[in-house]
């Protein structure tokens, strides 16, 4: 059984948040914190260790105690170039991303994912989450993967291709479904932001 002393932690702060006006979102209040308080407070007790995946505000984030790591590739190239410098800096068997911006995020998301990597024999298992419709939404940058990846990303990201779901079907990959549509929800905008701390009140 994959326990939590076998998962590192990747929380991804390195995006530009244009739709946030271009603010670092991790460092956005969220009930008077910086968003990323929360991930981290979700995300410690699921997993070993943590790292940071950010591409400005180092000190800042820093302070929080944990390694943090700048993307290799220029231009903000998304969430791989994040995944990519986690799986360099991992030293578990396993690697769990999750973004700045979803304070909400399972408290059971490693165990279930692991249980399904574990399970059926996968490589990496990315979350969905099931909203009042019955729709099923796919949440890539919540994964849960070997940390032998390296290799096989890095030869994807060399291709020039950044499309994370691209790379999921190259692996033997699968996708746990979560119920709770709160789980997931993210910050793109004030009006969300708003939102999400009503809601969570």
């Amino acid at each position: 059984m994959i326990t939590a002393n076998q998962i590192t932690g990747l929380i991804l702060a390195g995006g530009r948040a244009q739709r946030m006006g271009g603010i670092d979102k991790g460092l956005i209040p969220f009930h008077g914190k910086p968003l990323i308080e929360a991930a981290i407070s979700r995300l410690k007790p699921q997993v070993s260790t943590i790292l940071i995946n950010a591409n400005r505000s180092i000190t800042k984030y820093s302070h929080y105690g944990y390694p943090v790591f700048m993307d290799e590739t220029p231009d903000f190239s998304g969430p791989l170039a994040g995944f990519s410098v986690g799986l360099k800096h991992c030293k578990t068997p396993y690697l769990l991303t999750s973004p700045c911006d979803s304070p909400l995020l399972p408290s059971d998301l490693a165990e279930r994912m692991a249980a399904e990597l574990e399970g059926n024999n996968l490589e990496l298992v990315y979350a969905s989450s099931k909203e009042e419709d019955g729709k099923v939404w796919a949440q890539p940058v919540f994964c849960l993967m070997k940390s032998s990846l390296q290799d096989s990303l890095d030869a994807f990201l060399s291709k020039g291709d950044l499309k994370i779901d691209r790379w999921f079907t190259e692996l033997r990959s699968g996708t746990v479904v979560f119920e709770n549509t709160q789980a997931f929800a993210n910050v793109n905008t004030p009006e969300e932001l708003a939102a999400l701390e009503k809601a969570s009140q």
